[in-house]
């Protein structure tokens, strides 16, 4: 018998993605009940929809700087909506990617990309997947996506 996903499981497997009602059920289903094994299929199916909207024209985003010691950091990342460029969450993301570019000394972008953040996540796929969840989001509610790039910029 083929699993059916309760309205919990999903309602659990939103929160932790933000994905939408529909991907969260397939993946749900596809993974047999596993959350572990649904989130990394619906990551694999947002970074293909991230890849479709790379050549789209970001103009907003969040630039950050901050100075310890003698060390300083710009971290800047794009994004095509003021909407998203505003978000508390976007803005928080973009904050931990400055912190931990600071705390270690980051010269480079290629360093600051393969920073690990609190979730675990690099800093490049920890882009990735908020330009999925927000572009899911916005879909359902009908309005126009955007997409954060993964194209940070750093300055020391």
């Amino acid at each position: 018998m083929a699993y059916k996903p309760t309205m919990d499981d999903i309602k659990k497997l939103r929160t932790m993605t933000g994905a939408g009602l529909g991907d969260v059920k397939k993946s749900l289903v596809e993974a047999e009940g596993d959350f572990d094994k649904a989130k990394d299929l619906l990551r694999e199916r947002g970074l293909a929809i991230a890849a479709k909207r790379s050549d789209r024209e970001t103009s907003n985003g969040c630039l950050l700087v901050k100075k310890v010691d003698g060390f300083a950091a710009m971290v800047a990342v794009k994004c095509e909506t003021d909407f998203v460029a505003n978000g508390q969450d976007f803005i928080a993301m973009v904050q931990e990617i400055l912190d931990q570019a600071v705390e270690n000394r980051c010269k480079t972008l290629d360093e600051v990309k393969t920073l690990k953040l609190a979730n675990g996540d690099d800093a490049v796929t920890a882009v990735q997947q908020r330009s999925v969840s927000r572009a899911r989001r916005w879909r359902s509610m009908a309005t126009t996506s955007s997409r954060v790039t993964t194209s940070m910029s750093m300055t020391t």
